[in-house]
């Protein structure tokens, strides 16, 4: 199997409240598998599907609408694809607890 490449976060702020990251993924990256420690915002800033691979091996299509947030609670645990055939970026905002 071929390794996909890796999708690219650049951290724009992070101080004591918050964590921004812009996730900038090109055509076939991933996030690799990874928990969520914090409950977190994602913005996105394409219109598209992004592929979500579960820990149970099963898949889910994530449609997301350019400017339409959504937010999840921190235990989230997934592998993030873009598989299409263009660039896909959202901007993901972590809320840090006291």
């Amino acid at each position: 199997m071929t390794k996909r490449p890796t999708a690219i976060p650049t951290v724009q702020v992070d101080d004591e409240a918050v964590r921004v990251t812009e996730w900038h993924f090109p055509p076939g990256a991933e996030t690799g598998r990874h928990v969520h420690a914090m409950d977190y915002v994602v913005v996105p800033m394409t219109t598209g599907a992004l592929t979500i691979e579960l820990p149970d091996g099963s898949i889910v299509t994530s449609d997301l609408t350019a400017g339409r947030s959504y937010a999840r609670k921190a235990g989230v645990d997934h592998n993030v694809v873009n598989a299409n055939a263009t660039p896909f970026t959202f901007v993901e905002v972590e809320i840090k607890r006291p």
